[in-house]
C-alpha cells in the first residue's frame, strides 16, 4: 500500500433511508493498493444498485468503500507500484467498487478504460456499470449471436438503453418492453425492432406480453431473455423463450422468489442464469474489461455505439438526482457532474 493522503469531498450517508438523507463531506483518502490508481473524477453514473444501497438493500462488500457510486470518469493522478498500462494524465472511465460520487476515487487499474474517441467526460461515467453488466449477461452468459432475438425488459432504462444498442450492433433483433408511450417510443428511436408497452408487472400485462412476443417471432419465442424482474415474470419468461433459449437474471425488482415451470425449463432445454456484478472478483471484472475494449471500446471509437444521456446533476444536487431516478421518468442514464 501507497499512503497519498488526498483529501476529497464525497457524499456521505449517515443512515439509510429516503434520498434526503445524503449530503456532502469532506474526507482523506489514504491508500493505494499496488494494483490500483487515483482518480479525480470529473463525472459519476447513478445507477440502481446505487438507490437499492442508499435504502439499505445492497450493502457493500466489506473490502468496498461505503460511498456510493459504481462508475466514473476522470483524470488518473497516481499510479500504484505495480501498474505498467495507465499513466499520470491518463483520461478514463472506470468500474469502482464504491466511492464515485466523490471528487477522487481509488480503483483498480484493470477496470479502467479509455475515455473513447470524441466522447465527453459525461458521456464516459455513463458507460462501465452498465457495459460491464450488459457485456458479462447478454453476450458472455446468455451467449447472444447475430440474428438471434433477444427480449429485454425495461428497455428505456440505462441497462436497457445499453442492451439495445450493445445487441443492435452485434447483429442482434430486439423486443423490448415499456411502460409508457413516451418510452415505448424512445426504446424504438435508439435501435429497438419492436418494443410492447405493457403497464407494470401484473397479470394481464405478461399475458399480452407473451402474446405479442410470440407473435413478432412467429410463435417461436426468443432466443435470449434480459430478465431485471425476477418474480413471477420467470414463468412468463418461459413461455416467451425459445427451445435452447437462455434466460439472464440480474434484478428482481417483480420479488426474488418464484414458483417456477420446471417441466417447461425442461421441455425447451433452457439454460437459466444470472449475475451481480459488484460481489465479482477483480480478475473476473478484469475479464469483462478486456472484452469490452478488444470488442466494443473500437464501435464506440468510430460512433457506431452512441448512448443518450437523459439528465446531469451537479453533485451538490445529489438528493435530486436520487429522486430523479427513483421518479421512474427517466431515459437513458443520469449522471453527477464535478467538473
Amino acid at each position: 500500500m501507497t499512503q497519498i493522503c488526498q483529501p476529497f469531498t464525497y457524499v456521505d450517508l449517515p443512515d439509510t433511508g429516503d434520498a434526503n438523507m445524503m449530503q456532502l463531506a469532506k474526507g482523506e483518502l489514504k491508500q493505494l493498493g499496488a494494483n490500483q490508481v487515483l482518480i479525480e473524477v470529473h463525472c459519476a453514473g447513478v445507477n440502481g444498485p446505487d438507490i437499492k444501497q442508499r435504502q439499505g438493500a445492497y450493502p457493500a462488500p466489506k473490502d468496498a468503500s461505503p460511498i456510493l457510486g459504481l462508475e466514473v470518469a476522470g483524470t488518473v493522478i497516481a499510479i500504484g507500484s505495480e501498474v505498467s498500462q495507465l499513466q499520470a494524465g491518463d483520461r478514463v472511465c472506470a468500474l469502482v467498487p464504491g466511492g464515485g460520487y466523490a471528487s477522487h476515487v481509488v480503483t483498480y487499474a484493470q477496470h479502467c478504460l479509455p475515455i473513447p474517441q470524441g466522447m465527453s467526460m459525461m458521456q464516459a461515467a455513463a458507460l462501465p456499470e452498465t457495459f460491464f453488466t450488459v457485456w458479462g449477461n447478454v453476450f458472455m452468459r446468455g451467449k447472444l449471436q447475430a440474428n438471434e432475438w433477444l427480449l429485454v425488459h425495461g428497455g428505456a432504462g440505462g441497462i436497457g438503453s445499453t442492451t439495445i444498442a450493445l445487441a443492435k450492433a452485434f447483429g442482434a433483433k430486439v423486443i423490448a418492453t415499456a411502460s409508457s408511450a413516451q418510452k415505448r417510443d424512445y426504446c424504438l428511436q435508439i435501435g429497438a425492432d419492436h418494443c410492447v408497452q405493457v403497464p407494470g408487472y401484473g397479470a394481464d400485462a405478461q399475458t399480452s406480453l407473451v402474446d405479442a412476443v410470440l407473435s413478432l417471432t412467429n410463435g417461436r419465442g426468443v432466443d435470449v431473455v434480459l430478465d431485471m424482474a425476477g418474480g413471477e415474470m420467470i414463468n412468463q419468461n418461459l413461455k416467451m423463450i425459445a427451445s435452447d433459449g437462455r434466460i439472464v437474471s440480474i434484478a428482481m425488482q417483480s420479488g426474488a422468489k418464484a414458483t417456477v415451470d420446471v417441466f417447461r425449463l425442461m421441455a425447451k432445454r433452457v439454460v437459466w442464469t444470472g449475475s451481480t456484478l459488484r460481489p465479482q472478483s477483480v480478475a473476473a471484472k478484469a475479464a469483462i474489461a478486456a472484452e469490452l475494449k478488444q470488442t466494443v471500446w473500437p464501435l464506440l471509437d468510430v460512433g457506431t455505439i452512441q448512448l443518450q444521456v437523459d439528465r446531469s446533476f451537479a453533485l451538490s444536487e445529489v438528493v435530486a438526482a436520487h429522486e430523479y431516478m427513483e421518479s421512474g421518468e427517466h431515459k437513458g442514464k443520469i449522471v453527477l457532474q464535478l467538473k
